[in-house]
């Protein structure tokens, strides 16, 4: 998270940012978990996914898996890539249930053609707009990591990744990237008059352009929240971006398969999974009896 007054990404490059005291903050900090948390179930009301149905997602700048953990609770799969070893670490601390990766993702999303169903990014993507050394090129590290996005996603999926814009020339850059890498949307602005609830996500599909959900409000049904739009054009271009990127620390969690077959969410099956792995997280949970993810009957 950003605070107004001094921004992470000017103090360095974020592996060195993102060290074993920040990751600590994430696992001990209710105020930050609770936004982190908030954030992730708006990216992924956004993502507007099948219900009922089980997903395959990606969570780009995972961090210590907050964001997974909400996208488990609600019956997903997914695999994170972060470039700070010490939030990875404290991800496997806290069993974190997705497959986490060691990666820098303005080199790129090491992943085949169409293996995810959509993706999520929290607070991630503006580290890309900053050069830390000579080599770091803003455009070329942004356009990168949307052209290999573009190519991981099945086709019709869409990415919602959350930023912070340092300004409108930052957020243009953004934008003019994703669109060179074949990506339609716009940005969707939460609560725009509020300076500290303000909320900027980057709602990308890679299909055919799809209608672009409203930003929320403060003043529920007395002003329509603004919307910042960019072009539906695609610019086609003849092959992706060639990547070899070097990774370490892969921890095998729950095979690709097992994720399409998938727990049906709701049945019982699907809840003693996530009241076990609240118990591991040492979070409080009720007994298992045999009424147990039983469906109960209507009421009339």
């Amino acid at each position: 998270m950003a605070s107004r007054g001094h921004r992470p990404e000017h103090g360095g490059p974020p592996e060195l940012f993102y060290n074993k005291n920040e990751a600590r903050k994430y696992m001990r900090n209710s105020r930050m978990i609770d936004v982190q948390t908030k954030m992730a179930g708006r990216a992924l009301e956004l993502l507007d996914l099948p219900e009922d149905k089980p997903c395959f997602l990606l969570d780009v700048g995972c961090g210590t898996g907050l964001s997974g953990d909400y996208l488990s609770d609600e019956g997903h799969y997914w695999v994170g890539i972060d470039i700070s070893p010490d939030m990875l670490d404290a991800a496997l601390d806290r069993e974190a249930q997705g497959d986490l990766l060691l990666g820098d993702m303005g080199q790129g999303i090491p992943f085949k053609p169409g293996s995810f169903d959509g993706c999520i990014s929290i607070s991630a993507v503006q580290w890309l707009c900053n050069a830390n050394k000579k080599s770091d090129i803003p455009a070329k590290r942004l356009y990168c990591f949307f052209s290999s996005l573009y190519s991981v996603l099945v086709r019709g999926a869409r990415a919602v990744l959350q930023l912070y814009p340092e300004n409108s020339e930052q957020l243009e850059l953004i934008t003019t990237q994703a669109i060179k890498a074949g990506f339609t949307g716009g940005v969707v602005v939460d609560y725009p008059n509020s300076a500290k609830a303000k909320k900027f996500y980057l709602c990308l599909f890679s299909g055919p352009s799809s209608f672009l959900p409203k930003g929320l409000n403060e003043i529920k049904d007395e002003e329509e929240a603004r919307e910042s739009t960019f072009t539906n054009k695609r610019i086609s271009l003849s092959s992706h971006h060639c990547l070899q990127t070097t990774y370490a620390n892969f921890k095998l969690g729950i095979p690709y398969k097992i994720a399409r077959s998938g727990v049906v969410r709701k049945t019982r099956e699907w809840v003693l999974e996530k009241k076990e792995r609240h118990r591991r997280q040492g979070k409080e949970v009720r007994p298992d009896t045999q009424y147990t993810g039983r469906k109960r009957k209507p009421y009339f």
